[in-house]
């Protein structure tokens, strides 16, 4: 199979790379480890430079959109100068090497997804479902279909329905903070598949909103999956009652791009939100 090239299909708009390039993560990086340092500004450029044994023409061309070859060492360098979580030095690592370097696959390609399908199925209370790298939800279990019924529907998307659907944001409490999670995982993803029409076309009718659009304007945000992310839910499957739940995520090695999703309840004293994760 083939790396699939994204770059020349036509889409809905056009994302400049202010949006969603690496220059624009750099400079908000550096901005955020000057205030970790305590320099009241961001940190100098010319001491990124320096941490990295780089001059500063180079990394200030690089906050300018310059698309240099990155080693593994001068990359490990740059993650450690400008502080960043792993999600982030995965981003840059992805971004210096032009995206994911394994295909995603899709039912397009002929791939049997029956065993997957089965395990969903094996989960007879637990809602389960799976996705591909543009969260298009592939299949999923009875116990999803009770909770959210919206994923029968033709098309289904996880990320569309959680950023511009009214229902996500009755169900979903503290949905800004939902917001900032998907806008966060479709910068990653964009990351991954650099050019990905589905992804963009998500995130151009996200933007149209206003409240996701100030949710990003907030500052550039990566997380790479919401493996373990608890959070509590109001859907009529449980009216009047809201319900807490943890999410499990798993990604099949056999198939590149695929994304397993368990819903687990939480007792109570299990509860907990991911605002480090988010605020880090």
């Amino acid at each position: 199979m083939q790396r699939e090239n994204f770059t020349d299909r036509p889409g809905l708009g056009h994302l400049p790379d202010e949006e969603v390039g690496l220059a624009v993560l750099l400079r908000a990086w550096r901005a955020r480890a000057g205030r970790k340092l305590g320099l009241g500004k961001p940190l100098p450029q010319v001491e990124v430079a320096a941490a990295v044994g780089m001059s500063e023409r180079w990394y200030r061309d690089l906050e300018r959109g310059a698309t240099p070859r990155l080693d593994a060492r001068t990359l490990t360098a740059l993650a450690g100068a400008l502080r960043l979580c792993a999600d982030e030095r995965a981003t840059l690592f992805l971004f210096a090497a032009g995206g994911e370097p394994f295909p995603a696959v899709s039912p397009a390609d002929g791939v049997d997804l029956a065993p997957l399908r089965r395990l969903l199925d094996l989960q007879p209370t637990q809602p389960a479902y799976l996705t591909d790298n543009a969260w298009n939800v592939l299949a999923h279990n009875e116990a999803m279909a009770e909770w959210f019924p919206w994923v029968q529907v033709p098309g289904a998307n996880l990320i569309r329905w959680g950023l511009t659907d009214p229902e996500a944001r009755q169900q979903l409490a503290d949905w800004p903070r939902h917001g900032r999670a998907y806008l966060a995982m479709l910068r990653y993803a964009m990351a991954q598949y650099p050019g990905h029409p589905e992804l963009a076309e998500i995130l151009l009718t996200a933007l149209a909103d206003p409240e996701c659009r100030r949710i990003w304007d907030d500052g550039p945000v990566i997380i790479a999956n919401r493996d373990g992310h608890t959070f509590r839910l109001s859907i009529p499957r449980f009216a009047p009652h809201a319900v807490d739940v943890v999410t499990q995520v798993l990604h099949p090695v056999g198939h590149p791009g695929l994304r397993l999703t368990f819903l687990s309840l939480l007792p109570e004293s299990d509860v907990e939100t991911d605002a480090d994760r988010l605020d880090g």
